[in-house]
């Protein structure tokens, strides 16, 4: 295993001198807890806040033990990357089946026609969908007769292997999909099978979609109408067949309805809870919790600009100016897990600037990077090989039902705390406040002990459906196949009357938005491009960057633009550029490359690594530019809460 010289492996805390001193475990637990304490008790609970990134839901210590440190924390103010990257898949999750976590999946193993939107699961393996190679899934749905097809604004490693890819102009993926149900009405194509028996409002869908044809959305698009028609008959006709949608979808400010819409193209067409169609897995850890009607929604707002919760969060776009606006309310101190949100939140230039004027920070990481500089205290975890783990969410979000748990390859050391260690000694001691004890504290809650009692009242926990429990994952190193995908509906769904409202009002509202905007045309100006990120196979997030094997070989942060807007900026291969948009600069080497849709521009995410006061040597030699340098906080789904960073406006020109 390579041995990072810069992970962290003890706590630091941030001296007066501005440098960082080695303290122990106790000393930073105690301190810590203390800092908190402090601040909520001069400023109230909510002033302190919290943001959990990406890595956290790859770590069961973490996403088992951190919810009770929250519970201590007591904060309303509470943050994570899910805004910044699928929140519309919950939020139409919500409506649709009455929990943010029924997320239907591909069942790509028997598929025949997949339409891929937004999505390059050939670098993600499968986003917001668990799916081993990818490569092979796809190449054998080809093999037996089927198609893929592939809409994106670039032509991404997925596309380049796909049947057929199509250019979309970026954000307008909404228009698309409502063109494609509006023509699954006109042509008298819908046939929603037996899930049309529990669903409501089929006919008001149709009606309220009805003027949004194929010709009066090719402007915004990009996309022939007669490409629209055949995408979708070819849908309806075909017997085994499925839409999928990621994070180039959700991340544009009609993210909500495009998850609506996308689940309404499954449904309508047959292929919602159907082999080879749009499936729930069954996971053996129920990760929905209490059965009953799902409220967490709009139950407070942001301060500054009234911004709805959502599962229990704010917005991220928010967090920087809940920092930076004095008065009643004012955010003075953060607790970060695992994240950079410096690096891969809106306007990130805004926000490193709001870190540096907290109270107090406290960073659960095992880097000093550029949001954990900002911190009085570094909290380090075991990490990857050191740590047990069991897939809380991804078994969630399978394409086939499995189980699996992984012991720790590597000893973590006898320094190290594993990431529950940490959570469970600050809920102890914010719990216990002056009175904590180490003598007498009862011992942590073992996350391993939570798994196996989820598993063994899970779907197979009982000694009749198998009696699965983590002895038994132990036995099965290499995990146990439970079986393929089975439909699961009604029964699983959590709507009041077990129905699904397919023309859900929240959405049948935010239409009117969506007309307002194509009635407007396209968004950018004659001499601007349209930016949108992408996703490197082996540099995916910020997290990533300082392994010298990953980040070797040729400069991957590039921005690249198609031949025709180069040569009308008088641009060359490998040539210095400026990118500017509304809230900042970045300066990066261009890429010509026929992959991108004319009037669209391309900038990698999770780069910008040249910030001071890191420790980062493999990702300062390569730091890029940050996409979130360029990316505009007050660009969201106004329904949803999720950032929009694509389609963001931006100048290109030759740097001087």
């Amino acid at each position: 295993m390579y041995e990072d010289p810069d992970r962290l492996r003890r706590p630091l805390r941030r001296t007066t001198a501005g440098g960082w001193e080695e303290v122990s475990w106790e000393v930073a637990l105690d301190e810590v807890a203390a800092g908190l304490r402090q601040v909520q008790g001069r400023h109230g609970d909510d002033a302190v806040a919290w943001y959990a990134g990406n890595p956290s839901v790859h770590n069961s210590g973490t996403q088992l033990a951190a919810p009770g440190f929250l519970r201590a924390l007591g904060s309303r103010s509470l943050f994570s990357a899910s805004s910044v990257d699928q929140l519309p898949h919950h939020f139409a999750a919500w409506q649709l089946y009455g929990h943010p976590l029924l997320l239907p999946v591909p069942d790509l193993d028997r598929t025949d026609f997949w339409l891929i939107l937004g999505g390059n699961p050939l670098v993600s393996n499968g986003s917001l969908m668990s799916a081993p190679d990818v490569a092979k899934r796809l190449r054998a749905i080809r093999e037996r007769g089927g198609r893929v097809v592939v809409i994106d604004p670039r032509r991404t490693e997925t596309a380049a292997r796909a049947d057929e890819h199509h250019f979309i102009r970026p954000g307008t993926d909404v228009f698309l999909l409502l063109a494609m149900v509006q023509v699954l009405y006109a042509e008298k194509l819908v046939n929603p099978g037996r899930v049309g028996e529990f669903t409501d409002g089929i006919p008001e869908l149709g009606a309220a979609v009805a003027g949004f044809t194929p010709e009066s959305v090719a402007a915004v698009t990009g996309v022939a109408p007669a490409v629209v028609r055949a995408l979708a008959r070819e849908l309806a006709a075909a017997k085994r067949a499925v839409v999928y949608g990621r994070i180039g979808v959700s991340t544009q400010e009609f993210g909500g309805l495009c998850l609506w819409l996308i689940n309404a193209l499954n449904l309508l067409t047959g292929h919602l809870d159907e082999p080879g169609g749009y499936m729930l897995p069954t996971p053996a850890l129920d990760v929905l919790g209490k059965p009953g009607p799902y409220r967490r929604h709009a139950r407070y707002h942001s301060r500054v600009r009234g911004l709805t919760e959502f599962m229990g969060e704010l917005p991220v776009a928010a967090l920087a100016e809940e920092i930076l606006t004095p008065g009643e309310g004012q955010l003075l101190a953060l607790v970060t897990s695992c994240g950079n949100p410096v690096l891969s939140t809106p306007n990130g230039r805004q926000l490193d600037t709001a870190l540096a004027g907290l109270e107090f920070m406290v960073s659960i990481d095992i880097y000093l990077n550029e949001t954990t500089r900002h911190a009085h205290y570094i909290l380090p975890p075991a990490t990857g090989l050191e740590t047990a783990h069991y897939d809380v969410s991804f078994h969630a979000l399978a394409i086939r039902n499995t189980s699996r748990y992984a012991e720790p390859l590597f000893d973590k050391g006898p320094d190290a705390r594993y990431d529950w260690q940490i959570f469970e000694g600050l809920r102890q001691r914010l719990e216990a406040g002056p009175a904590y004890d180490p003598a007498t504290a009862a011992p942590p809650d073992d996350p391993a002990a939570k798994i196996d009692l989820g598993l063994r009242y899970g779907p197979y926990g009982r000694p009749e459906h198998g009696g699965l429990n983590l002895d038994k994952l132990r036995e099965n190193p290499h995990g146990i196949d439970l079986g393929a995908l089975q439909p699961r509906l009604p029964a699983a769904l959590r709507t009041e009357n077990q129905r699904i409202p397919l023309a859900a009002p929240l959405f049948l509202a935010d239409l009117e938005r969506a007309r307002q905007v194509l009635a407007a045309g396209p968004e950018a100006a004659p001499d601007q491009l349209l930016l949108i990120g992408r996703r490197e196979l082996r540099s995916n997030n910020s997290w990533m960057h300082n392994l010298p094997r990953l980040l070797k070989g040729r400069n991957r942060c590039t921005l690249q633009i198609s031949p025709p807007d180069a040569a009308a900026r008088q641009l060359t291969e490998g040539q210095l550029v400026r990118v500017r948009s509304r809230v900042g600069e970045v300066q990066v080497p261009v890429e010509i490359t026929e992959a991108l849709m004319p009037g669209v521009a391309s900038l990698p995410h999770g780069y910008g690594h040249q910030r001071p006061g890191t420790r980062l040597a493999v990702a300062r030699a390569h730091p890029g530019a940050s996409l979130n340098d360029l990316t505009d906080e007050t660009r969201l789904d106004a329904l949803t809460g999720n950032a929009a960073l694509s389609a963001v406006p931006v100048w290109v020109v030759g740097a001087e």
